[in-house]
């Protein structure tokens, strides 16, 4: 469950400072530098959906222990995730210009560094799934070949980006079983909400490597169709999102409150939408990760009204 914050196994390359070239050092020096390599602070995309499910399932009325016990193995999860695609992309991140820079091509940190935390990362999740209820344990090795699967997935097909964003919705779907232990319809309907958001925004980014996609036969909606078509596809996939988004109200009965802010996150996503259309780098890294920073959070302060006013 917990392996579900991958979340945007892309993201490095936007504009690092150059690193420098030491593959050892104090511990302390390397853990920073795994922290940077994984981009800690975008767990943030998911966490806030996955703390909304929580709340939407126990109506505003959390139990502790399972809270932090989810909570832990969504970081860890994620962390371990994140590491593992950049061993396995680390051949491609050396090749292209946008990533040569990452600490692991660029020869600040070794593959057996991220392999090992990786691993520790991974003990995490399956300590507190077994802590959680069986279910939870059952379905790590289907999320973990999720995980995986997409590390490679570009490799064959341009539905990658859905594939990551399937990866991520196990966030909020975890969430919902670690506290429950069981499946239920409405789930995937905040799980489809989040699919077709990160692979909306990951279509957007992908658009930086189109010519290099295309010329290392790697896959991606933009190299398959096109940037004006892959803009098209970004935007049909973050209005399914919105509209799975807008179905939340009725199945949890939340208030009003709630829409005020679906409204405000929706805004935000046509925003994105119509910024990324500037076709610059800069104006894609806005919209595809800056704008997306917020809305989770958004819909996370929207849920909590909606739960208790």
């Amino acid at each position: 469950m917990g392996f579900s914050f991958i979340m945007e196994t892309k993201l490095g390359g936007q504009g690092q400072k150059e690193l420098p070239r030491q593959s050892s050092g104090s511990f302390f020096l390397k853990i920073k530098y795994i922290g940077e390599a994984i981009i800690f602070r975008h767990t943030l995309f998911s966490l806030p959906i996955a703390i909304a499910a929580i709340l939407l399932e126990s109506s505003g009325r959390p139990p502790v222990r399972e809270t932090v016990l989810i909570l832990l193995a969504a970081v860890a999860g994620r962390s371990a995730a994140n590491a593992m695609n950049r061993v396995i992309d680390s051949d491609i991140d050396k090749k292209n210009p946008r990533t040569a820079d990452r600490h692991l091509p660029a020869g600040v940190l070794s593959k057996k560094s991220l392999l090992v935390f990786s691993l520790a990362m991974a003990l995490i999740v399956v300590i507190c799934a077994a802590m959680l209820n069986w279910l939870c344990v059952l379905l790590l090795p289907a999320a973990a070949v999720m995980i995986v699967g997409y590390s490679f997935s570009k490799r064959f097909t341009w539905l990658c980006h859905y594939w990551l964003g399937a990866a991520c919705a196990i966030a909020p779907m975890g969430a919902f079983i670690g506290l429950t232990g069981h499946f239920a319809f409405r789930y995937f309907i905040l799980a489809g909400a989040h699919m077709f958001w990160v692979a909306g925004f990951d279509i957007i980014y992908a658009r930086l490597d189109i010519e290099f996609d295309r010329a290392q036969n790697l896959y991606s909606v933009p190299a398959r169709f096109g940037e004006t078509a892959a803009a098209r596809i970004a935007a049909a996939s973050h209005l399914c999102s919105l509209v799975c988004y807008s179905l939340l109200a009725f199945l949890w009965n939340l208030s009003l409150f709630y829409y005020i802010a679906f409204a405000a996150a929706a805004g935000m996503l046509v925003f994105e939408n119509l910024l990324a259309r500037g076709n610059t780098p800069r104006h894609i890294k806005i919209a595809s990760y800056t704008v997306n920073e917020i809305v989770p959070f958004i819909i996370l302060a929207g849920t909590a009204a909606g739960v208790y006013l």
